[in-house]
């Protein structure tokens, strides 16, 4: 007999026509629990028949099972594991055999597998010891429970590897998509690269590259400079004028833009600065009104940010050597050159220095700086289509340009640029040749600075215009002019400094306004009973009358000889 079989009666040889009948039907049974094992239940189902099955195909019930989990018995329903039943079933090492119970009922347990690979145990028990073909059927019920098991396990782990195969699959797609969008996103982004540097190796310039940036995005692209002065446009919809916000709108907008590292929305405009070096140079916008602008629209902002910066520095290198060469020619034609020497230099620059020309000085106000003057200058004579050559010295802007000049029209456009009036503007004789320009330098000067000491300060003044500033200011006999001074204004002069009045001004603006009160008092901003007492001290101070012709125009000129004499604030 085999080692896993007990030793189980054996019943009569002969057995009557009912007995084989009932094993027939528990055969029967058998089979379609067999059949109801392997039609795809889980393994607790599995399990839950056979106990339940057990009792109808003989007088023995299933006690417990216990399964193998990683090389530990575990009760199969949860119930409390029993530690002594648990060591019996170890000590069996995967085969079938009898273990021990306290109320001496007989208890076996059926191994579930093979040795090789232990399910693990049905444990069945009963009153007395099964019959040879009672034990047979708890074998088979075994058997079938052990291979439906394994095959409930083979069909999860098909399962479980369907599973990961789908999630495996899942993943690869979206990987798959994510690797598609990179590619799409380099192939794009290579687009803008070549595009962009397209533009930048033909030398475009700024229409180049608003060309480019609405081609690639859709968006119509504008390109300003710091200022919001339009410099290209490309893309429907240009706005005619141009909006130009405000200069305080427009510093306040740049530092609002400077203070993050990426392009911002301002209302329907994605924008972003052009700022090598911290120095903000232009601005590039898309045009947005629907708010469409993506990650791409971005990424082609910001490449075209980059290349309009190199483009604007360059285009900055460029003049600032042009500046350089041309505050250098002027400096050498101020100071005197030679005429070979200062037609090619001209020539190199592109400007023609042969014919008439005049120097003109500007003076602004000190709270522009000479460099904001300067640029405002030549922006100016490029508005008056003005060719000229600029420097700067002591204090002042020198232009040399083609004349005759009309200076009028020069401090209009300064003032214009500049946003105030607050300047002048002198304007030296004609130049017949290089060798002419120190003179008419020096006139410039002179005419700035009468401008500037004169009851209207901001404007134009030509040195053709100064007439009686001429004689004054010859250079020659300066003693005698300062005696004259003296002999009819030293006492307004020595009261006003004693006193910190101001009797000779307003002398002066008495006999420049032809003696009317009223004009006067205006251009002093007092009343006409301050203005009348001034001149009252004026006689009783001077001792001389007003009112004569000839002490009249001896004081006209020692006002003017005094303006001229002395220096401007």
């Amino acid at each position: 007999m085999p080692p896993d079989t007990p030793n189980t009666k054996v019943g009569d040889s002969e057995h009557p026509d009912n007995w084989w009948r009932e094993q027939l039907s528990n055969l029967y049974g058998l089979f379609v629990v067999s059949m109801m094992m392997f039609d795809g239940r889980d393994p607790d189902d599995i399990l839950r028949l056979a106990t339940t099955s057990l009792p109808a195909l003989c007088e023995c019930i299933a006690d417990t099972v216990y399964l193998r989990v990683d090389r530990a018995l575990i009760p199969a329903h949860g119930d409390t594991p029993d530690p002594d039943l648990v060591t019996a079933l170890l000590s069996l090492d995967g085969q079938s055999g009898p273990v021990p119970t306290k109320d001496g009922r007989w208890r076996w347990a059926m191994a579930l597998g093979s040795p090789a690979e232990l399910l693990g145990y049905l444990v069945v028990c009963s009153r007395s010891e099964p019959s040879s073909e009672e034990f047979f059927l708890i074998k088979a019920l075994a058997q079938q429970t052990s291979g439906a098991l394994a095959s409930a396990r083979l069909h999860q782990r098909e399962r479980e590897h369907a599973t990961a195969l789908l999630t495996l699959n899942t993943e690869l797609q979206a990987l798959n998509g994510r690797l598609s969008e990179s590619v799409a996103r380099l192939e794009a982004q290579t687009r803008v690269h070549e595009r962009l540097g397209e533009v930048s190796a033909s030398g475009a310039g700024e229409a180049g590259i608003a060309l480019a940036l609405h081609e690639l995005t859709g968006l119509s692209a504008a390109v300003e400079d710091r200022f919001g002065n339009l410099l290209a446009w490309a893309g429907p919809d240009r706005p005619d004028p141009y909006t130009k916000v405000v200069p305080h709108r427009r510093e306040a907008l740049l530092r609002q833009a400077a203070a993050v590292p990426h392009p911002i929305r301002v209302q329907t405009r994605v924008i972003s600065l052009a700022k090598p070096r911290q120095e903000v140079l232009g601005v590039i916008a898309l045009v947005d009104p629907r708010h469409t602008a993506g990650a791409h629209e971005v990424f082609a902002l910001e490449y075209a940010t980059t290349v309009l910066a190199l483009e604007l520095s360059h285009q900055r290198s460029l003049a600032q050597a042009e500046l350089r060469l041309r505050r250098d020619l002027v400096d050498d034609l101020i100071a005197g050159t030679d005429e070979h020497s200062a037609y090619a230099r001209a020539d190199a620059l592109g400007h023609d220095l042969r014919g008439t020309h005049q120097v003109v000085v500007v003076k602004w106000s000190r709270t522009q700086t000479d460099d904001a003057v300067a640029a405002a200058a030549a922006a100016a004579a490029a508005a008056l289509q003005l060719p000229s050559l600029i420097s700067r010295r002591a204090g002042s802007v020198v232009l040399l340009a083609p004349g005759p000049l009309v200076g009028v029209s020069l401090h209009r456009a300064l003032a214009d640029k500049l946003g105030g009036t607050a300047g002048a503007v002198g304007v030296g004789g004609r130049c017949r040749g290089p060798t002419d320009v120190p003179r008419s330098y020096a006139e410039a000067v002179r005419a700035a600075d009468v401008r500037r000491g004169s009851r209207s300060p901001d404007g134009t003044t030509s040195y053709d215009q100064l007439g009686l500033y001429r004689i004054l200011d010859t250079g020659a006999g300066t003693g005698e002019v300062q005696a004259f001074v003296q002999e009819w204004l030293g006492e307004l002069l020595t009261y006003d400094q004693r006193k910190s009045a101001d009797l000779v001004h307003t002398l002066s603006q008495y006999l420049e306004c032809g003696g009317n009160y009223d004009e006067t008092a205006a251009a002093l901003l007092i009343h006409r009973s301050t203005l009348r007492y001034r001149l009252g001290r004026i006689r009783n101070i001077c001792g001389h009358d007003l009112t004569d012709v000839d002490d009249r125009l001896n004081l006209h000129v020692a006002t003017r000889a005094w303006q001229v004499l002395r220096r401007p604030e």
